[in-house]
């Protein structure tokens, strides 16, 4: 479903989300696309978004829904943003706040082969990256992430299609890694956009990874303790995955403070609702609940009342 942007919203008028989470929705040259409602029954639901089932972590380098948070298939009803110019900045949003500071901020695309990505599995696809940032500045322990960044930005993340990307059929891919416990946490979402444009320049060998198979378990930046004695002096991160699309690097992504291409910009959440009224009802705890242009139950089972989390998506909390 799509909307216009139409207002703003302070961070200050969001209420905090007491479970992890994931994308709920983006922008994208100002239109608002929501997202998938992962508690709530797939019948009906139709969003440019991939299907997503929970709001817990991946903890897993190899799990198979590591690709998009599913199973690699695309909805009954599945949506496609389409003409799209290569250059456009694409953000999204994740539920407020984002209660994770510490870890890098990840964004690829995938090229689907045809004329469509619907019925493409996600898992049989080769992703290339298009922007990443780990560690900005301060140490491991307690620096400034880019998960941090996100947070800051009303828990959102922009980032712009590189210019050189070829036209086509792609899903892009918004991830947040988060370090705070061990093994870490993944929380990948997928939606599918066609990209427009001249761009020819596609991505090397070495930039091309599958997930499963982009990441081990056992990578540097997977495996490291932010709260060792070694994390307090520690300037440097080494950001997980294969080298950014349009670097000259073949080897595994650089270690640095922070390597973000192109830059990141603040960017705003949609506009806010009056809060829906909660009565008894069915929506199981995280089911949407609520939100301009949804038509489901409104009503949450006790003792969760339905909480507004921006102007197209409520949940029971």
């Amino acid at each position: 479903m799509v909307f216009k942007l139409s207002a703003l919203i302070s961070l200050a008028a969001l209420p905090k989300v007491l479970a992890h989470g994931g994308v709920l929705s983006y922008n994208i040259g100002g239109t608002i696309y929501q997202g998938w409602s992962p508690y709530n029954t797939p019948t009906g639901q139709t969003t440019i978004q991939r299907p997503w089932s929970t709001y817990n972590p991946i903890l897993d380098a190899t799990d198979p829904t590591i690709a998009c948070n599913d199973d690699g298939t695309s909805g009954a009803l599945q949506l496609t943003a389409s003409a799209i110019p290569a250059g456009t900045p694409i953000t999204a949003y994740w539920n407020q706040v984002w209660p994770h500071p510490y870890g890098p901020m990840l964004t690829y695309l995938a090229q689907c082969p045809g004329s469509t990505c619907t019925g493409v599995s996600a898992k049989t696809l080769k992703w290339f990256k298009i922007d990443q940032s780990g560690l900005i500045n301060g140490t491991v322990f307690n620096g400034y992430w880019g998960s941090g960044k996100m947070i800051a930005q009303n828990s959102s993340w922009t980032t712009t299609i590189p210019a050189t990307v070829p036209p086509g059929n792609y899903l892009i891919r918004f991830e947040t890694i988060a370090l705070h416990s061990l093994p870490a946490q993944f929380y990948p979402e997928c939606a599918q956009i066609v990209i427009s444009g001249s761009g020819t320049l596609a991505p090397t060998a070495a930039q091309l990874v599958t997930f499963p198979g982009g990441y081990s378990n056992s990578d540097p930046g997977l495996t490291i303790d932010i709260y060792s004695n070694q994390a307090q002096t520690e300037t440097t991160y080494p950001i997980p995955g294969p080298p950014l699309y349009g670097s000259t690097s073949t080897g595994s992504s650089s270690v640095t403070k922070t390597t973000t291409t192109p830059t990141t910009t603040v960017s705003t959440p949609p506009p806010t609702s009056s809060v829906p009224v909660s009565t008894p009802g069915t929506v199981a705890q995280y089911g949407q609940c609520g939100g301009q242009g949804y038509t489901g139950a409104t009503g949450c089972i006790s003792p969760y009342k339905c909480t507004v989390l921006n102007a197209y998506y409520s949940q029971c909390l």
